[in-house]
């Protein structure tokens, strides 16, 4: 195992001190490619209110270009101004909820065939530095949801939570059920089941890089009210309990694969995609994630692959993993040549590979043909 560099060594050590300030100062230097220097007391961030850093001339660390991928927007950016226009007689509404671990806001699609009888929801995570409406235009999820007739929901993470506006998936007090983060987008989903019609067999969530980390963490900790669960380019639920360990995991794959929570005995079935040229997120993390679901499956799932390949497009493996009735439990395409990007998504949005497999198309396909049994 490599050892990580002195200052990110020095950030662990900061955060476990509880210096949360210092901490994120320097991590967010390390992200920028730069060596902190010492604090200016005369100078402050005003929209933080902490003391800034003078900032020598850059010095490019070989760990914080890789882990500069992960919080810049890729392939293509969307305008911060851009609106996402639903279509006509759909709607793309602004919400929030608030809990004891804080406030978020997020925006709902509502499908124009909406009129009072249950509905899917399937509930979207971005990746870092996205929005919802980036990511909605770069998932094209709105318009599969007008198809299919699903309300599709896009919790925000903002700057406050995470400056990278990241799903915080690495700290140990957002991995767990009813805390932090996770309590929060369950009570988005539950808001949204109480105030729409929404049939409550049929939930869903996915989510790319750290919202493909925090989906996985969803489908763990909450397999009684999400149906399915889908992750492109994210990591195993516990890959990592703090900064190093998440820096550590992303660039090499989990060093550990434990089983999940056994508060529950259901198993959420999960769709997995990754590419095997993503150089910011180890795609060995997609393996060990369907891993570490097999372990917590009391039955054998006999597996089969097959290959295949998108027209002027990338080639994939897809692996099914089915139970005693021939069901896909678990699914896992490997997109060959691909980097750290949605599959098949449009340009319009950040993080996006237009050259497919459609993954937008591919995980509601799978969403639907699982039903939650309770």
């Amino acid at each position: 195992m490599k050892m990580l560099p002195p200052d990110m060594v020095e950030a662990t050590r900061l955060t476990r001190a509880g210096k949360l300030s210092e901490a994120t100062t320097l991590i967010q230097s390390l992200l920028g490619g730069r060596r902190p220097a010492a604090a200016d007391p005369n100078k402050r961030d005003h929209s933080t209110g902490e003391t800034a850093l003078a900032l020598p001339s850059p010095a490019v660390l070989p760990m914080a270009a890789k882990v500069r991928n992960f919080f810049k927007a890729g392939a293509s950016a969307l305008s911060p101004k851009a609106r996402i226009e639903p279509p006509e007689g759909a709607r793309f509404v602004t919400a929030s909820f608030a809990n004891e671990a804080g406030r978020r806001d997020y925006k709902l699609f509502i499908p124009k065939g909406y009129c009072g009888k249950p509905l899917p929801l399937i509930v979207m995570l971005h990746g870092c530095t996205q929005s919802p409406d980036d990511f909605a235009a770069g998932t094209r999820m709105n318009a599969l949801g007008e198809k299919h007739s699903i309300f599709v929901a896009y919790p925000s993470q903002p700057k406050s939570a995470n400056i990278s506006k990241c799903w915080n998936w690495f700290k140990r007090g957002d991995q767990q059920r009813d805390r932090g983060e996770p309590s929060l987008i369950a009570g988005i989903t539950r808001q949204i089941a109480t105030d729409y019609a929404i049939d409550e067999r049929r939930i869903y969530v996915a989510g790319l890089s750290a919202g493909g980390a925090a989906a996985a963490i969803m489908g763990s900790a909450y397999p009684d009210l999400y149906a399915a669960v889908g992750v492109h380019s994210g990591l195993p639920c516990g890959a990592a309990g703090d900064m190093a360990s998440a820096f550590s995991a992303m660039q090499q794959g989990s060093q550990r694969v434990a089983s999940q929570s056994a508060e529950f005995s259901r198993l959420a079935p999960t769709i997995v995609f990754h590419g095997d040229k993503d150089t910011t997120v180890n795609p060995k993390n997609g393996t060990l994630l369907i891993e570490q679901l097999r372990l917590q499956e009391a039955t054998n799932l006999r597996s089969f692959s097959k290959q295949g390949k998108i027209k002027d497009g990338h080639s994939y493996s897809r692996t099914n993993h089915l139970d005693a009735d021939g069901r896909a439990i678990l699914e896992m395409w490997i997109v060959h040549g691909a980097d750290h990007a949605w599959s098949g998504g449009s340009p319009a949005g950040s993080f996006t590979d237009p050259r497919g497999p459609d993954a937008s198309r591919e995980m509601v396909r799978f969403f639907l043909e699982h039903v939650h049994p309770a």
